[in-house]
Parts: C-alpha cells; structure tokens; sequence
C-alpha cells in the first residue's frame, strides 16, 4: 500500500510540474541575399583618378556581395515573447575582413536585434525592451531623423480601434570612450550618453492616416571628444555640427574640432513632425511628411543647428501600374557660419528611401546607392515615377526620374572648399577632417548645384519566396564653378571634372 501511495505521489508531483511548466514555440525567419554590382563614378570622380571610383573608395567596378538575416522569436503566448536576430555580411566576395577570401572564416556574425515583448496581465499595453528597429513615422520618403537598430524601449498602448500612443526611450551612444576634463583630471566615459524620448500618436480613420509625433533628446559633451571620432564623432559631426565644422568664437570655420574653441557643455535637442496618408478618394493618393528640428548646445550658440524638411507625393492607381509625383525640399546653410547651421538635424537616416534608389539610401537590397547621401538635408527635388507597373505576370517594373539641388548657400560652400572641410567644396564619401565616413548627410549642394537622376527596377516574382531584382540607376551632376573657374570637383580626380555617376544591380533573393 505504501508502494502505491509513493508512486501515487510521485504520478502526480510529475504532472503538476507538466502543467506548470509552458510550452514555447519557436518561429523562426530570415533572407538570403546574393547581389552583384557593376558602376562606375559613384563619387563623380574619374574612374581612372587616385581610387575613389564609386560610393565606398574601397570598392571595384564591379562587386559581388551576399548577406543573410535570420529571426528567432521564442513565443510563450500573446503576452511574451523573445526575439534575435542575427545578420552576417555584409559579405564581398573575396574580402577577406568580410569573410569572402578563400577560407572563409571571417568572424562576420552581428547580433542586429534581441528584444523582448511583454504585456502586463489584463491591459492592452505593448512593451518591447532591447535592441530594437525604431523608426519615426513617415508615410513618404521614410524618416530621415531616426530609422535605425537602437537599444531602448518601446511602448505602445490602442485606446480605440482608431487612435493609438506610442512611446519610446532610445540610447544610441554611452560610456564609449569619451574623455571630456574637469579641472584638468581626464575622466574617461563620463557624460558621454545620449538619450532620445519620443511620443507618437497615429490615428488611422477611413481613408485618412494622420501620425503628430515629438521627440526630445539630450547628450553630453563627453560624446564629442570620443577617441579618432568613432560613432559619437560622426553622429554629431553630420547630425548636429553647422555646416560640415566646428567654429571659432569668432565666426571663423576651425579645420580640428578639437581647437582652440570652447567646447560647449551640453545639447538639448527636439523634433516635431505631422505625416498623413489619404486614400479616401481612391484610386488617388495623397501623403506627406513635415519634419523640424533644433539643437541647442549649452553656452555656444555656434555649435547651433535648426532646420526643417517637406516631402510629398501624388499618385493615381491605375490596372497596369502606379503613376505620381514626388517631391521634397530642406532649409539649408546660410551664408554665415558664425549662427550656426539651418539643416535638418539627423540621429540616423540610414532607411530605404521611397523616392529614390541610387542617388539616395533607398536600394532595398545589398545594393550601390547614396551617391549623393542617405539624409535629404540641405536639398530639394521634384520627381516623376511610375511603381510596380505589371504587363507580364508575376513581373514588375518601377521607372522613376528626378531633378535634384542643394539649398545651401554657395558662399558657405566656398568658406567650407577654403578651410579644408570638404574636398575642393563637398565630401562624396562624407568624410569629417580625420578620414572617418559620416555617412548621413546628403552632399553639400549649394543653390547653384544641379543633379539628375534616372532608374529602372525590375523584380521578377519567380517562387513564392524566392525573387530576382535587376536596377539601373544614373545620375548626372553639375556643380558650380570655383573661384578660379574650374569645376569644383569632388574627389581626388586627376583630371579635374565631374563624372556622371552609374551602377546595374542584380539581386536574387530568399526570403522565408
């Protein structure tokens, strides 16, 4: 009888622990990329010059790439869940420091996301805390302040089936080597954080989405003086930093940030924004987007920088494709480099640009792009496109055209070519005064300066999952005349010209 009752009781220590524990389900996603490029130009510099053929200097003609993504998400239920997500590659074939070179053991694994979602017991409330893709909204271009893999948290809460709040932290930089001194004692990493709080507010009714937003960041002045301007270094000098450098106190442009100038001690900065959406008259479509932003740094007003950018877009639906117009423009540089900047302020404007593939960050693959940049500051342009245009199944094709300018003045972008900051008058490869790619803001066109683009996107849906995309993308540059009536070139080109810019991608890609 004891026997019996111990197994008993043993049976149903056993299922208590069975039905305590949860089941997890495990999902998993992820892309395969191979693509392979063929350009030349892309910094509008002479292919046969001292190197610096296309986007990156350290690129050939022709390139062949792959990456791959994949997303685990461990479910217990609606109200929990974790997610990682890793990335390796960008991979070129033959690289060595990417692990293409024969062998291929580089260490080339990234952890892009790992995050977890939660919901507290008996809410609607939606919290997500990790590293994590934010993005401020934007129904046109894609945001060109913050759209970015960032650590900080996430909370979203649906009041009604038509208005919801979103609010976020995000950290982008701490504790990273900053040096900044008090009373003559360095104090490595101290006020070197810089911290982002946002509020969202999307409300979405029959035909009309309409998103206001704001957003308010702090840093310290910690995160300027980062040892050989890694991360930090960039972020400001392309986000925040008036007109490509940093200023004496009297007005003067200083070639090092790190000279005689007093560095200021704190920065405060904010964002507003109203994107909306109509497709209430369908089969037209209207959308635009209105960013402003400022950045106020504590006790030099030199190191100021404000500015704002519109962007729109009309399309009309039709059986065989999508016909519209875009266009945009963005306050830029006065002539006085003593007042600060007038561009936009960035965080991140890395995002897959709805207007344009080549000249700006908008290739949705492993793609050459960004010739001119990945943010639109200091800019303006007018567009005509036709999307997803279809005569043969399963085969789509997207033709879009574009007049591009800067908005900047010219005389800022001589003082700028004078003092050193960017090569002959603009940076192509977006190059602080160390050598370090910022690879934010859009080249420093000034109002006398004139682009064209002009691209074809074919994408063949072969399987369900399985795709082939073929672009071609040109863009054609006139810059203003130099005080001595050259060209004002970019680059180190020998032959002191502009060159048009071109690139043919051809992607196949797995998603699953």
């Amino acid at each position: 009888m004891k026997k019996i009752a111990t197994l008993v009781l043993a049976a149903g220590l056993v299922l208590s622990a069975v039905t305590g524990a949860q089941a997890i389900d495990f999902k998993a996603k992820g892309q395969w990329i191979m693509s392979f490029d063929y350009g030349q130009n892309g910094s509008f510099a002479d292919a046969r010059g001292w190197g610096q053929r296309n986007t990156d200097q350290n690129q050939d003609d022709f390139e062949a790439m792959q990456r791959i993504r994949l997303q685990l998400d461990a479910v217990a239920s609606e109200a929990l869940s974790g997610t990682v997500f890793f990335e390796i590659g960008d991979t070129i074939w033959g690289q060595d420091s990417t692990g293409g070179a024969l062998g291929a053991d580089g260490k080339i694994v990234e952890v892009k996301r790992a995050y977890i979602d939660w919901m507290p017991p008996q809410t609607d409330l939606k919290v997500r805390m990790g590293i994590q893709g934010m993005a401020l909204p934007s129904f046109t271009t894609g945001s060109t302040v913050l759209n970015g893999d960032v650590a900080g948290i996430t909370a979203s809460y649906k009041f009604t089936d038509n208005v919801s709040l979103t609010a976020l932290w995000a950290r982008p930089y701490n504790d990273n080597g900053g040096v900044p001194t008090k009373g003559g004692t360095p104090r490595s990493g101290y006020n070197d954080n810089f911290d982002a709080f946002a509020l969202l507010l999307p409300m979405t009714f029959d035909g009309v989405k309409v998103t206001p937003w704001a957003m308010f960041a702090f840093a310290g002045n910690g995160i300027l003086q980062n040892e050989g301007w890694g991360s930090e270094g960039r972020f400001f000098k392309a986000g925040f930093f008036p007109a490509g450098g940093a200023l004496h106190n009297d007005g003067g442009i200083a070639s090092d940030p790190n000279a005689s100038s007093p560095r200021p001690n704190y920065a405060t900065a904010w964002w507003g924004g109203l994107t909306g959406d109509i497709t209430m008259f369908d089969p037209f479509r209207f959308a635009w987007d209105f960013t402003y932003g400022s950045v106020d740094w504590d006790h030099n007003s030199r190191y100021n920088r404000a500015g704002w950018l519109l962007s729109g877009l009309f399309e009309y639906k039709m059986d065989w494709g999508i016909p519209g117009i875009v266009g945009w423009y963005a306050s830029g540089d006065d002539g006085n480099p003593s007042n600060g900047s007038e561009r936009l302020p960035t965080i991140d404007a890395n995002n897959t640009n709805q207007f344009s593939n080549f000249a700006f960050d908008g290739d949705p693959y492993i793609a050459r792009d960004s010739v001119i940049g990945n943010g639109m500051g200091g800019t303006w342009g007018v567009g005509a496109r036709v999307r997803d245009m279809s005569f043969v199944e399963d085969l789509k094709h997207t033709f879009r055209v574009n007049l591009i300018g800067g908005t900047n003045a010219p005389k800022m972008g001589r003082k700028l070519a004078e003092n050193g900051i960017y090569a002959n008058g603009f940076d192509p490869y977006y190059r602080d005064v160390f050598g370090n790619s910022v690879g934010m803001e859009a080249m420093y066109l000034t109002t006398e300066d004139t682009a064209l683009e002009v691209g074809l996107t074919n994408t063949y849906q072969m399987y369900e999952n399985f795709l082939i995309n073929f672009d071609a993308s040109y863009v054609a540059m006139w810059l203003e005349d130099r005080a001595d009536g050259r060209p004002r070139v970019v680059g180190k080109d020998m032959n002191n010209k502009v060159y048009d810019a071109w690139n043919l991608n051809l992607a196949f890609v797995y998603s699953f």
